[in-house]
């Protein structure tokens, strides 16, 4: 079963801006991140400039929970906002390049566990589970 469907994975390549909900110490926290989805793992993998010296990094040491929501707004007047909250589990891994020129080669690899689309695959909302 693919991670993604073919809908969700080309609003993922088309964007690169995400919110990545991590739990800290103090309780929630949420950071604006820079993502790229791998479509041969199906996973997404997010990035840093010094990432293991950051909050969001520390967080997922503790507690490897997170949510990643990527969207577009809805413009005045209408209804036609979509977009995608990941919610998964992080792996950290090293990769041989970094996901962008200046980053970490430290990555967040998301698992995806949930996914929940709206307006991507029709109008209103798809939400379901997502097999290890």
């Amino acid at each position: 079963m693919a991670t993604f469907t073919e809908n969700e994975y080309a609003f993922l390549l088309h964007q690169s801006l995400g919110r990545l909900a991590t739990t800290g110490p103090n309780g929630p926290q949420n950071h604006p991140v820079w993502y790229r989805v791998n479509g041969d793992t199906g996973t997404v993998d997010v990035g840093g400039i010094r990432l293991t010296g950051s909050q969001k990094y520390r967080n997922v040491r503790a507690d490897p929970r997170v949510s990643l929501v990527v969207d577009e707004p809805d413009r005045p007047g209408e209804s036609d906002g979509r977009g995608l909250e990941i919610r998964g589990r992080v792996e950290i891994v090293r990769l041989a390049t970094p996901l962008f020129d200046g980053f970490s080669n430290e990555t967040m690899r998301i698992h995806p566990r949930r996914i929940l689309a709206w307006n991507l695959d029709g109008p209103g909302y798809n939400i379901r589970d997502v097999r290890a």
